[in-house]
């Protein structure tokens, strides 16, 4: 029991790190998912836009990782710390997958919303602020938080190069003990906690936005 215990402890200190991850990923990914999408509606660099969401859905989470963490440095001289390097490679995926649940919710939105706002004279800024993402995020709010649950759960890749998150410490239990079916399943039941506070959390969230709506 008293070893038991000692896992649970170690493998949950690396809650903090994961958590760490998805949300600075998602972040990110939110911000650079907006700027993709706006390009997109108003098609300036169309290609690049589109290229890169291709890319990023068209490429291994784990090879963006090892080019950002192994690759980059050769290239500009600097390696990023592994949380860093972990933040910016689930951000830049996460950014990809986000721009494309925001295009499907723009476009469910009515035309007219945005030609309403040109004839008042709205600026961009505030628009999009004020009228047209506020809306878009309620449409598409199961989506997003699909996508942090499905983050959270890639952040097991960081493990890779060395980060110290749920998993990976599981693995060094494993090691140490030789006897992998505890510390994993301890790993797993960590990462079933984690995703069942976030769709508590995200139901909480989408229940009270829809009782506000209501007249």
């Amino acid at each position: 029991m008293e070893q038991l215990i000692h896992n649970c402890s170690y493998i949950g200190d690396g809650v903090i790190f994961s958590l760490e991850l998805t949300g600075g990923g998602i972040a990110i990914g939110l911000l650079l998912g907006v700027i993709l999408s706006v390009l997109r509606q108003y098609r300036i660099a169309l290609p690049l836009v589109n290229g890169w969401v291709s890319v990023v859905r068209g490429t291994p989470l784990i090879l963006q990782l090892s080019i950002i963490y192994l690759a980059a440095p050769g290239l500009i001289g600097f390696r990023p710390g592994i949380l860093s390097a972990g933040i910016i490679a689930f951000g830049l995926n996460s950014s990809a997958y986000i721009a494309e649940i925001l295009r499907s919710g723009i476009e469910s939105l009515p035309r007219g919303q945005f030609e309403a706002a040109k004839t008042l004279g709205i600026p961009v800024f505030y628009m999009w602020k004020d009228i047209i993402l506020p809306q878009v995020v309620i449409n598409i709010f199961p989506a997003l938080i699909n996508e942090i649950i499905a983050l959270l759960k890639e952040t097991t890749l960081i493990s890779i190069i060395g980060g110290m998150d749920i998993m990976r410490r599981s693995q060094i239990i494993a090691a140490q003990q030789f006897e992998y079916f505890t510390p994993l399943c301890i790993a797993g039941a960590y990462y079933y906690i984690l995703v069942l506070i976030i769709e508590y959390l995200g139901r909480k969230i989408e229940r009270s936005t829809n009782y506000a709506r209501k007249p």
